[in-house]
């Protein structure tokens, strides 16, 4: 069925300050309840102050190595020299202390917040699963995840540090000479900061769009890859490759301005540093020549200059990140503050099962309100008992089977299992309840036994072989050189349509659970291996409240009820031979089903050729 189309993740990001970036940042890097990481981080900033305040002495002690070895040179100044010496070494260990100390720090933030992104996605209900573009929301979350480490170590190590020296610096100057030296000094600094500020907001566009064009196309070739059969069908490669092409030659076009840009920001930033230090060493200079401040004291404003040049060209690089930073987190965060539709009450209890009767009372549902697809449909599913739901295409057949499983809520009406509301227990404990065999199945890129495994964490090796035996796999499986240790590929491709249903149905037994829901189950199957399953399925459902979804009327015959479902209605209800005594829909159906039977020729195989009307019914 088509959806009511939304805003897609991607396209819905709300522009976020800053402030709210780094607020939602806050929890990872001052995690509650975590006292090591605090701890980390706590000890990381005490060796960040010691390792600036120790640089700071650098340039004072060669200034008073320089004031002593002028004009006597036999008095050399080894305790100083031995001063400097040490200095400079406590500032380069206490960087390397601080890198070793915040390390898991910033491991662990990246690790436990791809971990809160994948426990929301999975939280999500699957109308955004449904809607999002892979491509582009895996890379949202790669970028953000990086990034957090990236802002985090930059914010840390380089701008907190930087401003910090700068003012110790503007301290020292404005004690050991006068307020002109140390306003020139942050002056400059000013001046430098407020322009990188401004450049890097402007270039903020480019790198936004060049992060939009890349979504677009790492979605673009995923989709591709995954599609990789219909596209050879069709013979689209070139039609993939140009589509491709076209959006990375934006991307190009984007990536370029955006570099370009960087070499303007660049040259500013050099001449603004290049001319407040030009000032200083005049001014320092001047004060040598009048003889107000001695050598040392010009070769210390001069040394104080060069150390913090490298901070302040850094100070660039680090503002272009942590801006760029925050703009990747603004994708990852968008996505953690997408509400999931479906979402447990607050003091939801789990579902206690005693039978399973499955009741539908007045339903209403609807993918988007202008078009209604269930529109008052009450049953019920005596515990134990079967009920089949047969109807044309779009007339909420599979609607029903994804309400029961809970992956929407009902728009009006109550769903209740064994008398309990299903919107009042928590969801996990009513789908671990139903064991479900989809229409489609799809596997996980990995073996053949953990696929089958799957539905029951910690199932050993004979009930997985004696659910395979009962889904007449395991004939197939022994047949593959690698066992149940064969990989299935991307979304099980190495397998047929019928070998993936055999292992959905597989996992069904497997999980053995009291409500049985299957959605088209033997669909994708030949007609010999179609009679073995339904046998098999006739045997595990036994006992079991079970739901057929069918297409095929000669798959729920034996059914205890069958509703026909027309435009969102029951329009019949009752046993196979109650509904065909009553000559109305379903009876026409199956009269046509039957007709076709008896007219349908018979290919090289011996099979009969399949025709579907527009009931669903394999004619």
């Amino acid at each position: 069925m088509r959806q009511a189309q939304s805003p897609l993740p991607e396209d819905n990001a709300r522009r976020r300050g800053d402030i709210d970036v780094l607020r939602s940042l806050w929890p990872f890097l001052w995690p509650s309840g975590d006292l090591e990481i605090r701890a980390r981080v706590v000890f990381a900033l005490l060796a960040i102050v010691a390792a600036k305040v120790a640089n700071v002495f650098v340039p004072y002690f060669m200034k008073l190595v320089v004031d002593s070895l002028d004009g006597n040179v036999l008095a050399l100044p080894l305790w100083i020299i031995l001063a400097y010496g040490t200095a400079r070494l406590l500032s380069l260990a206490f960087g390397q202390v601080r890198d070793a100390v915040f390390a898991k720090v910033g491991v662990r933030a990246v690790r436990k917040s791809a971990l809160a992104i994948l426990e929301h996605l999975h939280r999500l209900s699957l109308r955004y699963h449904l809607q999002r573009k892979t491509g582009g929301l895996s890379r949202s979350i790669e970028r953000g995840t990086v990034a957090i480490q990236t802002l985090l170590s930059i914010t840390l190590f380089n701008l907190f540090p930087t401003l910090f020296e700068v003012g110790l610096v503007t301290v020292i100057l404005w004690g050991a000479f006068d307020a002109w030296f140390a306003f020139a000094t942050f002056s400059t600094v000013a001046v430098y900061v407020l322009f990188t500020g401004y450049t890097t907001e402007w270039r903020l566009k480019f790198r936004r769009e060049m992060n939009k064009l890349d979504n677009q196309a790492n979605t673009r070739a995923i989709d591709s890859l995954l599609n990789y059969e219909t596209v050879k069908a069709f013979g689209n490669e070139k039609l993939e490759t140009e589509e491709y092409d076209s959006v990375m030659g934006e991307y190009e076009r984007a990536s370029v301005r955006t570099q370009v840009s960087l070499a303007y920001m660049n040259i500013g930033q050099s001449a603004i540093i290049s001319i407040g230090v030009t000032i200083l060493m005049i001014m320092a200079g001047y004060g040598v020549v009048t003889g107000t401040m001695t050598q040392g004291d010009f070769v210390m404003v001069n040394t104080y200059m060069l150390q913090l040049a490298q901070p302040l060209n850094f100070f660039g690089f680090v503002y272009r990140n942590i801006k760029q930073a925050l703009v990747d987190l603004e994708k990852m965060f968008d996505i953690l503050d997408e509400v999931p539709e479906v979402k447990d009450k607050n003091g939801a209890v789990d579902l206690e099962v005693n039978g399973g009767r499955i009741t539908f009372e007045n339903v209403t549902f609807a993918y988007d309100e202008r078009r209604p697809i269930l529109k008052g449909v009450s049953f019920d599913v005596p515990a134990g008992k079967s009920v089949a739901i047969v109807g044309s295409t779009g007339s909420g057949k599979s609607t029903i089977g994804r309400l029961i499983f809970r992956m929407y809520d009902v728009t009006g009406g109550v769903i209740k299992v064994d008398g309990q509301d299903i919107s009042d227990v928590t969801q996990d404990s009513l789908r671990e309840k139903i064991g479900i065999v989809p229409q489609d199945t799809v596997l996980f890129n990995n073996t053949l036994g953990y696929n089958l495994a799957y539905a029951k964490a910690g199932a050993d090796g004979d009930a997985v072989e004696n659910a395979a035996r009962m889904a007449y796999i395991d004939e197939f499986i022994s047949s593959l050189p690698d066992g149940y240790d064969t990989l299935v590929g991307e979304r099980g491709l190495k397998l047929s349509g019928g070998e993936k249903q055999r292992v959905a149905i597989a996992r069904v037994i497997l999980k053995r659970s009291p409500i049985l829901i299957f959605d088209e189950a033997t669909s994708a199957l030949d007609t010999h291996t179609e009679k073995e399953i339904q046998a098999n399925l006739a045997e595990v459902s036994a006992g079991r409240t079970t739901v057929m979804i069918a297409h095929r009327l000669s798959t729920i015959v034996d059914a205890d009820e069958i509703l026909v479902l027309e435009d969102g209605e029951v329009v019949e209800r009752g046993a196979h031979a109650d509904l065909i005594a009553a000559n109305g829909p379903y009876a026409s159906a199956w009269q046509r089903q039957q007709k076709s039977f008896a007219d349908a020729s018979v290919d090289e195989t011996g099979e009969l050729k399949p025709i579907i009307d527009e009931y669903g019914v394999t004619q």
